[in-house]
């Protein structure tokens, strides 16, 4: 996700807004920022390339997608893609950065919408309570019903369901190893 907008206040970490306030927000920066792009990578290209690989990829093709270059790219985080322009990881950005805030809500709810379409095709899997994340009820369903065909086989409870050895409970760390919020 990648986005330039003017500073305003009402911007703040996507996960420290409600699903509603982050719904009433996307429109009003979509509208307001100078430029704004979303990318995003398959889950066949995550599996190829790992998780982190992956985010760094859709970084760079959502700064690349913009409509307006910029001069500079203000990544969440302690790392940054290669891209042809300069790049400066700032540790809690989303909540420190207006624009970084704001490319995480887009982020969010684009993310969001793309799981609620998921569960339109895979119902029994709860995509649009769960939205991907590692919680109680994926793992359930996950035991119930085993891989679709858009899990991640390099997700670690989705190899372990494809060899039919996916665990009653699945230990909090374990379930979250390679998961990130945004």
């Amino acid at each position: 996700m990648a986005c330039a907008t003017p500073t305003d206040r009402w911007l703040r970490d996507s996960k420290k807004l409600t699903a509603e306030r982050r719904e009433e927000l996307a429109p009003l920066i979509k509208q307001y920022a100078l430029a704004w792009a979303i990318a995003e990578c398959s889950h066949e290209e995550i599996d190829a390339i790992n998780i982190l690989q992956a985010t760094m990829l859709a970084m760079r093709r959502a700064v690349e997608a913009l409509a307006t270059v910029p001069t500079i790219a203000l990544i969440d985080g302690n790392r940054s893609p290669v891209m042809a322009i300069r790049c400066h990881p700032i540790v809690e950005g989303d909540d420190k950065v207006h624009a970084i805030s704001a490319a995480s809500i887009l982020a969010k709810t684009a993310r969001d919408a793309a799981l609620v379409t998921l569960h339109q095709q895979y119902p029994q899997y709860g995509f649009d309570q769960h939205k991907g994340y590692s919680t109680a009820l994926h793992m359930a369903r996950l035991r119930e019903h085993g891989p679709c065909p858009v899990h991640r086989r390099s997700f670690a409870p989705v190899r372990m369901a494809l060899q039919g050895e996916l665990l009653e409970t699945i230990p909090f760390d374990f379930a979250t190893e390679d998961e990130e919020e945004d």
